[in-house]
């Protein structure tokens, strides 16, 4: 059985590649279909492992949340 992750990335090389086969279609060159196929893969990894990523579980079933807060000093 896939992963969640694998079965996001076959998706999102399907959409770049129809993106990239429109763009050969409508007379881009292919330097600039390369370097947008490249950039829209590298947004895809980021976003796959973003939205497939495990929750931390704390030891009661609950989700934790994690928040991160800052303190200002004014000067």
């Amino acid at each position: 059985m896939m992963s969640s992750f694998s079965l996001y990335m076959i998706g999102f090389f399907v959409f770049v590649g129809g993106l990239a086969y429109g763009a050969f279609l409508l007379g881009a060159p292919p330097t600039y279909i390369a370097v947008g196929a490249v950039i829209l893969i590298g947004i895809g990894l980021m976003s796959a492992t973003n939205r497939t990523r495990s929750r931390d579980v704390s030891p009661d079933g609950a989700v934790a949340e994690t928040t991160t807060t800052t303190t200002r000093r004014d000067v």
